[in-house]
């Protein structure tokens, strides 16, 4: 008998032994680029950093069953992929409650780094699933300065200092070296999906792990999802006595109140753009 399935033969006696208090299943919104460096501009971002209390408090419930992941990302940032995933499992271990990741929209590359993270992964039919592999991208801003006039002076100690700065033509060296670079994360990436699949995937590596994304039907023909349905529908059939309550990430006080936008200094407004013109990006190579 799975942990899901003993938890649930003791709903009754839990809802009873509580003073008719029902158990919980909390839920946790994992919305937006997944980066370290989240910018007024942007949009809904992920980070251990904004994640962390939410994950917390989710854990922490004390009529807790079972954990929800509510995933809707285009990825991002490898390293914070990891350590939020990784935190996830801990938590998921010291609570002995399993955890349940729910794609919606999109839950690609990163984003499915953190569905991962799940006992169970669902997806509606529609969602977009996969995307496993690395990708970075950037501009080339060097004629822009020299369009303008504007001399640029950096000085290093070591060669490799300034690899791949956008201010400078690109080199061919700089290229390599960060091919090279993906390779090595997307072996990680590779070994984290079939550490949490294992067994449950169906397809060749060829097939799976070149960065291809599918709808969650084909995801679920290929192992990468366990099932089709939205959160309240499979949480209604598997916890049918359950209250689900909503974890979100905090706010800082600039987003509570609206002031984003007049929270860019003037001398961060060209980056500021470009990091915006970026998360676009990862969210429109999917329709999105």
């Amino acid at each position: 008998m799975s942990v899901t399935d003993k938890i649930a033969a003791r709903l009754p006696r839990m809802v009873t032994d509580r003073g008719e208090r029902p158990p919980v299943v909390a839920a946790v919104r994992l919305h937006g680029v997944i980066t370290p460096t989240p910018t007024p501009v942007a949009r809904n971002t992920i980070s251990m950093q904004s994640i962390e209390s939410a994950l917390n408090r989710a854990f922490d419930n004390e009529r807790l069953i079972a954990v929800a992941l509510l995933i809707n990302s285009p990825g991002g940032a490898p390293t914070q992929s990891a350590l939020i995933a990784e935190r996830i499992r801990e938590l998921a271990t010291k609570k002995h409650v399993p955890v349940l990741a729910f794609c919606e929209d999109l839950a690609a590359s990163g984003g499915y780094w953190l569905a991962c993270a799940g006992d169970e992964i669902y997806a509606h039919g529609t969602s977009m699933v996969g995307s496993i592999g690395v990708v970075s991208a950037g501009f080339g801003l060097n004629g822009l300065l020299e369009k303008y006039g504007v001399e640029r002076r950096v000085y290093t100690a070591g060669q490799n200092k300034v690899r791949l700065d956008p201010f400078q033509p690109e080199k061919a060296d700089d290229v390599e070296w960060l091919k090279g670079l993906h390779s090595q994360l997307h072996d990680q990436f590779v070994d984290w999906v079939k550490e949490r699949r294992g067994a449950k995937l169906k397809g060749e590596d060829s097939e799976l792990f070149e960065g291809e994304v599918w709808t969650g039907a084909r995801a679920l023909e290929l192992g990468l999802v366990d099932g089709l349905g939205s959160m309240r529908s499979v949480l209604a059939k598997r916890f049918p006595d359950a209250e689900v309550s909503i974890a979100e990430p905090r706010k800082s006080l600039i987003q509570r109140l609206g002031l984003n936008a007049a929270a860019t200094r003037s001398g961060d407004l060209v980056t500021d753009v470009l990091v915006a013109l970026e998360e676009r990006a990862r969210w429109s190579r999917f329709g999105l």
